[in-house]
């Protein structure tokens, strides 16, 4: 589910944008529901979550331009309907970012390994690329190379080289890592900044961990906020299989935060169906 603006800020929390609160929103607390939400509702939450009703109808209006929801005029109401393309985006960004099944503890050793150059006067491309990539649990060791222990996402890889026309260009190949060359440790140190996702994690389990919330309305951002957020985590955490992060604290504090969203869901879901009319 990789958004427009999946870089990480300095002090390492993602940045965050209107639309991409918005897609959160729509994926958490609208497609559960296969309903039409009212603009008002959307808005509701968005101006909780810190942004202004023009930003928030702007917002509204690029996600629908990028084919996610479609307008039905109901009297001096407008309703926005998830299309396909949101429902395959949503399914497939669960699994990566909230399910708990993904198993780390086995791996068959096996690497997808991508080269795939792109001149630096192409920015376009090239940020669209390493969004893809990233979200697919890639990481960059060198310019142009592209690693994932989950060889299983070449298609997913492949369909997004295709899309932006790089495809002539590209090799890709699966393999194991030989003798030759840097060790498997100081690949996944050069390919992903994980003491950057941990010091992330951290300060989502110091803002998240231990909360009371005063009001429906508070829980309810909150539970956005922490949603949005584990989603940006893809971003800079790829869930690396167990054998190739001994110790890595990141892992715990993951499941800690993935945890919580889930114990907060009901309450959230109860308020949110209040405010979107949905009971």
């Amino acid at each position: 589910m990789p958004d427009a603006d999946p870089t990480p800020t300095k002090d390492t929390t993602p940045a965050r944008s209107a639309r991409s609160a918005l897609i959160t929103v729509l994926g958490e607390l609208v497609e559960p529901y296969g309903r039409p939400v009212r603009t008002a509702a959307l808005l509701y939450v968005l101006n909780g979550l810190g942004f202004g009703a023009h930003a928030g109808r702007q917002a509204v209006a690029r996600t629908g331009s990028a084919g996610l929801i479609t307008a039905q005029r109901e009297g001096r109401q407008t309703l926005w309907h998830l299309t396909d393309k949101a429902h395959r985006l949503f399914s497939e960004g669960d699994v990566r970012v909230f399910s708990t099944d993904v198993d780390i503890t086995q791996w068959d050793g096996q690497w997808l390994i991508v080269n795939v150059p792109i001149p630096e006067s192409h920015r376009s491309t090239r940020k669209k690329l390493y969004a893809a990539l990233r979200w697919a649990g890639f990481g960059n060791p060198a310019p142009g190379v592209w690693v994932t222990p989950h060889s299983s996402r070449a298609a997913e890889a492949a369909k997004a080289i295709d899309a932006l026309g790089l495809t002539a260009n590209t090799v890709s190949f699966i393999g194991t890592t030989a003798a030759a060359g840097i060790s498997e440790e100081e690949l996944v140190r050069r390919s992903w900044d994980l003491d950057a996702a941990e010091q992330a994690y951290d300060e989502l389990l110091e803002r998240f961990g231990s909360r009371d919330y005063e009001s429906p309305d508070e829980l309810l951002f909150a539970h956005v906020e922490l949603a949005d957020s584990l989603r940006h985590m893809t971003y800079l955490d790829p869930r690396l299989p167990d054998v190739l992060l001994p110790d890595w604290r990141g892992q715990a504090a993951a499941k800690r935060l993935r945890d919580l969203r889930a114990e907060s869901t009901p309450a959230a879901h109860a308020h949110w169906r209040r405010i979107a009319g949905f009971d």
